[in-house]
């Protein structure tokens, strides 16, 4: 193929028309010292606080102190090539994730590179992992219920869309569990999932990642991973990177959930990185600004008012205790953050009642506020039946010879008791939820041993959506109960059950 003389010359001249001359300034600097995920530079005078680094084998670091003579930079990745002397410039960029339509279904790290196998990310969108939170103005009263699928939280402590409701309670009660079956409870809904793993084993991410594509629930999902193989300044920013990412889709009017799993090693990660960067230990040796770190990152979960799109970002954060210790520092520090927290406890995880909520330590802010009608009326009384019938139980153990109304409503609160756990990987659709509390609570189950109550209720569920679904549909659509159809439904199939557990 042959040019033409003339084809060149426009080309060329085209170019030097389009050219720029631009100098390109950055400082550069020179490593001190490195090691354990922090190094520390001289010679960046100007570099500010949060301001991204480029080591000269291309690692990225983040400003993180700055020092009469130094700054103190936490290294994005591995530092065991960089060594003294290697030269060091600044970006003069903040540090951004990569965000969009793109990640969902994906595994990424906390700088949006792939850990899934499947491919690079690719979006031309990215969004600074640090920003303010919405003012007053800008935010909304949470009113819209954010269907969790679990009864014992539906019903007792609601979550809206826009809340953030914390998840606490000792190591292997549940917690995650809980995240993941409100995650899977989203499924056909309009809610996009961001999970946030940080300084979780790989091996339990990679659980979450299976159960999630199991159960069809990554095609709305993104999982943002900093492992606790990683090192500690990618564990610190993981929960910020992930609420980046669900606030992009939050702005565009969307709704959002995010998990953080767990707050507690972020702050661990963020401790281990305070200390080596030389900053006074305070309480449990934790920085003064440790509040600071959960604050910033928990007021990004908001309602937005309908000036800005609508849209919503709602926070379940995991803080782990030890011994239920939840006067802890740690602990205290996000219950005062947070609007409300679902406490699980070990005794009732090992009793075989799971999901292990303690219903007299839990608690949502919002409240009815996020639920529906439906679900407002038949929860009414169940948090103070179940209390009622927990002192009435510590009571029994005495001994003591019960009365028939007594003895009555001890055997109601042990089936209402099994009636609320619930499968893992099973979220119930609100409506059914709506239909299992109020057959418990109005005694539709009293007939029934409690250990079939669960057996049964999958029954009556199936029985409501095959054959009464005009009154199951009725409700969907108004979200609102229709006490005297549900009665008589729920009588119809009461029949179906006559002389079934009279032999046993």
């Amino acid at each position: 193929m042959k040019f033409k003389a003339d084809e060149i010359a426009s080309v060329i001249q085209k170019e030097i028309e389009d050219f720029r001359g631009q100098v390109e300034t950055s400082e550069v600097g020179r490593v001190l010292e490195v090691g354990d995920g922090i190094a520390r530079v001289y010679g960046l005078q100007s570099a500010m606080a949060g301001e991204m680094v480029e080591f000269q084998n291309g690692v990225r670091g983040l400003v993180f102190n700055l020092e009469e003579n130094s700054v103190g930079v936490i290294l994005l990745g591995p530092f065991r090539d960089i060594k003294e002397g290697d030269e060091v410039k600044t970006l003069g960029a903040l540090l951004s994730v990569p965000v969009g339509e793109a990640l969902l279904g994906r595994v990424v790290d906390p700088l949006g590179n792939a850990l899934d196998g499947k491919g690079p990310v690719v979006t031309s969108e990215t969004r600074p992992v640090e920003t303010i939170a919405p003012g007053i103005a800008g935010r909304q009263p949470v009113k819209q219920p954010l269907q969790t699928g679990i009864k014992a939280v539906d019903s007792m402590t609601p979550i809206g869309r826009g809340q953030r409701e914390l998840i606490i309670g000792d190591r292997k009660t549940g917690k995650t569990a809980v995240a993941i079956d409100t995650i899977l409870a989203q499924k056909g809904g309009d809610v996009i999932c961001v999970y946030v793993a940080s300084g979780q084993r790989a091996s339990n991410v990679a659980a979450v990642v299976e159960a999630l594509e199991k159960n069809g629930a990554m095609d709305y999902s993104i999982v943002v991973s900093a492992s606790a193989s990683d090192p500690a300044p990618l564990q610190y920013i993981a929960p910020y990177a992930g609420a980046a990412i669900a606030e992009h889709f939050m702005y565009q009017g969307k709704h959002t959930l995010i998990v953080y799993d767990d707050l507690t090693k972020q702050a661990q990660a963020y401790r281990e990185l305070s200390l080596l960067m030389r900053r006074p230990p305070g309480r449990e040796a934790y920085p003064g600004d440790v509040f600071y770190c959960h604050s910033r990152l928990l007021e990004r979960s908001v309602k937005l008012s309908d000036e800005l799109g609508g849209g919503s970002m709602t926070a379940l954060p995991i803080i782990e205790t030890q011994e239920g210790e939840v006067s802890a520092y740690i602990p205290t520090n996000v219950i005062s953050i947070t609007d409300g927290q679902i406490y699980l406890e070990p005794d009732l995880f090992f009793a075989g009642v799971r999901p292990a909520i303690n219903v007299g330590i839990s608690v949502s802010r919002v409240g009815g506020n996020a639920q529906t009608k439906a679900m407002k009326k038949v929860a009414g009384s169940l948090r103070l039946d179940l209390a009622a019938f927990r002192e009435l139980e510590a009571f029994a153990q005495l001994g003591t010879d019960l009365d028939k109304a007594t003895q009555q409503q001890l055997d109601r609160g042990y089936r209402m008791v099994e009636l609320l756990k619930q499968p893992q990987f099973q979220p119930l659709h609100y409506a059914d939820q709506v239909f299992s509390i109020f057959a418990g609570t109005n005694g539709f189950f009293d007939a029934v041993p409690v250990d079939k109550v669960l057996e049964v209720e999958q029954e009556m569920i199936r029985f409501m959506r095959e054959q009464k679904s005009e009154v199951r549909d009725a409700m969907v659509e108004t979200g609102e109960l229709d006490a005297e159809a549900l009665t008589a439904a729920l009588t119809e199939f009461a029949k179906t059950l006559e002389g079934r557990f009279e032999e046993e």
